[in-house]
């Protein structure tokens, strides 16, 4: 989950909508990115699936004043707050958005239809109650520039040990990682209305994940016994959880600042 999610577009684009920066088509046309098409669900008042344009409508109407981000795994509920039914599904697609202002969340369901070479991508967003409270485990932008900045050395350095980050592809994505600090692109990586400093740390976070699948995919390197792959995966699991954390920090930034603001 360290690409993009699409519970983070979906969250970037709806709070930029709720902002007023955007409008609510082109809020619409910013979450399906390449998919074919995207509909909710389960939303109060409809009898059936809905498109995008009309759920972000409805959902403001319900009281939604913000969106944030939940990245689960396994024995980590990262942005989830409850009941037990909605993490579930969470955790079961590793992503979810969490309404604030209204207890709704929403999961998303992918169906993939057509031959091979042209496979056109489906989404329904199914939307469920929430329990509000704090979300688990989301650390403030600040922190998380830190954590990324220390997992970053750390992995690279435990990598290197073990001959893996020899190869060319992985020592590069290190490189690019630190150089993320500077390479701003908001648009490419956020929504309008977002602090810079949050389109840093998710640029940031997004290259330690291609840190992370070039170490996982580009062969062994030098860990070729079973000690040295299990070193490998020791190494990398603390730097992939620290990133999914970032991310998630990056995303809910809006949310954050927002309640800052009225507090």
């Amino acid at each position: 989950m360290l690409s993009e999610p699409r519970s983070g577009r979906l969250a970037a684009w709806g709070n930029a909508l709720l902002a007023g920066f955007v409008s609510p088509d082109d809020a619409a046309l910013a979450i399906v990115g390449g998919d074919a098409v995207h509909r909710v669900e389960g939303l109060p008042g409809e009898a059936g699936p809905v498109g995008l344009t009309l759920a972000l409508g409805r959902l403001r109407t319900l009281g939604v004043t913000g969106y944030r981000v939940a990245l689960p795994a396994p024995g980590h509920p990262l942005g989830l707050s409850g009941p037990p039914e909605f993490n579930a599904r969470a955790l079961d697609a590793e992503e979810a958005v969490v309404a604030s202002g209204a207890a709704y969340g929403l999961v998303p369901e992918v169906y993939e239809a057509g031959p091979a070479g042209d496979v056109h991508v489906e989404v329904v967003w199914h939307c469920l109650p929430v329990r509000e409270g704090p979300p688990a485990d989301v650390p403030s932008l600040g922190e998380a520039e830190r954590e990324l900045a220390e997992a970053l050395r750390d992995a690279t350095a435990a990598l290197t040990r073990l001959d893996v980050a020899a190869s060319g592809p992985v020592a590069e994505a290190a490189v690019d990682a630190y150089r993320a600090r500077a390479d701003r692109g908001a648009g490419e990586t956020l929504a309008p209305g977002y602090p810079p400093r949050a389109v840093r740390v998710l640029e940031l976070a997004q290259r330690i994940g291609l840190l992370i699948s070039v170490a996982y995919e580009n062969g062994h390197g030098g860990a070729v016994s079973a000690s040295e792959m299990a070193a490998r995966g020791e190494a990398l699991r603390p730097v992939e959880r620290v990133a999914r954390r970032a991310q998630v920090a990056a995303y809910n930034a809006y949310v954050e600042e927002r309640e800052r603001g009225a507090g």
